[in-house]
């Protein structure tokens, strides 16, 4: 009996994965309560010990060694329930620490039912909770459907391990690439931030440590290989994967792709970004619903404000005609502009400009508006204009 108990113990191990250790103590827990049966006293004093190297029990209580042939029906019941409890509750400590060990990880099962929009995963040795919360939108399964999921967290619970999965988290997508990526596996090249509304769109910004390895390159994949599996894998949601920069006018106009970004104001006191774009450009730099500009201020972690380049203008002068104080313009280099292209200027006026000496943007920028007026055919609202027009050049 000794050398048969240690190959079922053996056995459990292997297949359960608990401790031949917790197993021979389950055993002699039970032994203890059977033993109290025998006795007739559930306080009686029972001391059982195995022996771990073969298998040879002994139970005394008073003094006395109580064979395993006084071990009747009920009491051999009683010893069966205890080992049988005592093994199940190990069973979910294991599942437990298992999963503990794994959070932050992917795992995969089989969708096995369906609670009130949440979803029951089959993990094998336990099952799984998707709560809607957690789901895609977009994303639709039926019974016996495989699916992969981010380990979210794991909780003891009087019924065993709670696992709650996700497939919305921007961890889920952080971890996609790391298994589909070997740079980034391998250190070279490191996630920086990340910014998802699941379903609809990702934006992910990447740094390479090694300046051979172009980042985005490297997560793209050849022919975009690498990231085509992850589309895939998220049913078709979009993903911009972008070039990390310490420079932040740098940084806000990669996040903001594909939308073509002419000016930036940095505000570093509140953390605030100001974009002006072309008037054709706006709707592509807010995005639908506002996704674009919302995604790029999540992963950059400034607040971004965009404006039409028209409606900035247009906003600045009411400003300054109503004399109050005007923000400085965005400065933009100089490409040898013709008088013509300022505002308020035509042939008629670039002639009287030039007869006067004002024949650069440079020299026009240095003036006032009186100084203008006074010159001929040149009122003091165009005056304003060409002041204002010319101070958006640089030097």
């Amino acid at each position: 009996m000794s050398e048969e108990l240690l190959v079922v113990l053996e056995h459990i191990e292997r297949e359960k994965g608990i401790s031949k250790e917790i197993l021979f103590n389950a055993i002699e827990s039970a032994l203890v309560s059977a033993a109290r049966k025998i006795v007739g006293n559930k306080d009686a004093e029972v001391l059982v010990a195995i022996d771990r190297s073969n298998g040879e029990i002994k139970i005394l209580s008073g003094g006395k060694e109580i064979s395993s042939g006084e071990f009747g029906r009920i009491a051999a019941q009683t010893a069966k329930q205890v080992i049988i409890q005592k093994i199940r509750e190990a069973e979910k400590d294991v599942i437990l620490d298992d999963y503990q060990k794994r959070v932050g990880t992917i795992t995969d099962g089989a969708v096995h039912r369906f609670e009130r929009g949440d979803i029951i995963i089959d993990l094998g040795k336990t099952e799984a909770l998707l709560p809607r919360s957690q789901q895609c939108p977009r994303e639709h399964y039926k019974q016996g459907d495989r699916i992969h999921a981010y380990i979210l967290q794991v909780d003891r619970t009087p019924h065993g391990p709670r696992v709650i999965l996700s497939r919305a988290s921007a961890d889920f997508v952080r971890k996609l690439f790391e298994l589909e990526v070997p740079e980034i596996t391998d250190g070279i090249v490191e996630i920086k931030s990340i910014a998802r509304e699941p379903g609809e769109r990702t934006k992910i910004a990447v740094l390479s440590k090694d300046s051979k390895i172009d980042p985005v390159g490297a997560c793209v994949g050849m022919r975009g290989t690498r990231v085509k599996d992850i589309v895939r894998e998220l049913q078709g949601e979009k993903i911009d994967i972008i070039k990390w920069s310490d420079d932040i006018r740098e940084y806000v106009k990669a996040a903001m792709n594909p939308a073509e970004i002419q000016d930036v104001t940095v505000d570093k006191g509140s953390k605030r970004v100001e974009l002006s774009v072309r008037d054709d450009q706006l709707s592509i730099a807010i995005g639908k619903h506002g996704q674009n500009v919302r995604l790029a201020s999540k992963l950059v972690g400034w607040e971004i404000d965009v404006k039409g380049r028209q409606k900035k203008e247009e906003a600045a002068a009411e400003k300054a005609a109503a004399g109050k104080p005007q923000e400085p313009a965005p400065v933009i280099a100089e490409k040898s502009v013709s008088l013509l292209e300022l505002d308020g200027v035509g042939a008629k006026t670039k002639g009287v400009l030039e007869e006067a000496g004002y024949d650069t943007i440079e020299k026009i920028k240095g003036l006032s508006a009186d100084d203008l007026t006074k010159l001929k055919g040149v009122g003091a609202k165009t005056a304003e204009k060409i002041i204002f027009s010319a101070k958006k050049y640089g030097k």
